[in-house]
């Protein structure tokens, strides 16, 4: 399926509130309500529009600690990554896994409720034996810019 510019316009209204009615998001983007209705089923069966979630501030629920780790794995068969990516996709605390190049395999990004839970999942992880060499810690003190949807008329210039 080839995009067009109202495709994308819709896909950047509804990164941006995912709960607008099909009329308001039809009025955005210029359409009709059922036309508009159409192109989002469209983009939603083509897998563009993968999951509607809320945005929770979490800050709100109380304390908690951002970490991001930067693992390097002994091995580099595809065994070894299958085998810690398998591991890591049962850790709650993991919100992001990223194979990455340069200087080590993994970056990832821990949420927990403080340093104590971080330390105990990091020893934890490493007493499964999954085939971590070493990993560096980076403790989030402060995130002035969270961006929480792409520009995607920059991005992708109709």
């Amino acid at each position: 399926m080839k995009l067009d510019r109202i495709d994308l316009r819709i896909l950047s209204e509804l990164q941006k509130n995912g709960r607008i009615t099909n009329v308001e998001l039809a009025e955005l983007v210029h359409l009709s309500p059922s036309p508009c209705l159409m192109r989002v089923k469209k983009l939603q069966s083509e897998g563009y529009i993968v999951n509607y979630s809320a945005q929770i501030d979490i800050s709100k629920l109380g304390q908690t600690l951002t970490v991001f780790t930067e693992v390097t794995l002994k091995n580099h068969r595809r065994i070894d990554f299958a085998r810690f990516l398998t591991a890591i996709e049962k850790v709650d605390s993991v919100m992001e896994c990223h194979l990455i190049s340069g200087g080590y395999d993994y970056l990832l990004k821990f949420v927990t409720p403080g340093i104590v839970e971080y330390q105990t999942t990091m020893e934890r992880l490493l007493d499964m034996d999954i085939g971590i060499e070493k990993y560096f810690s980076f403790v989030v003190l402060k995130s002035p810019l969270i961006r929480t949807h792409l520009s995607l008329d920059t991005m992708f210039p109709g």
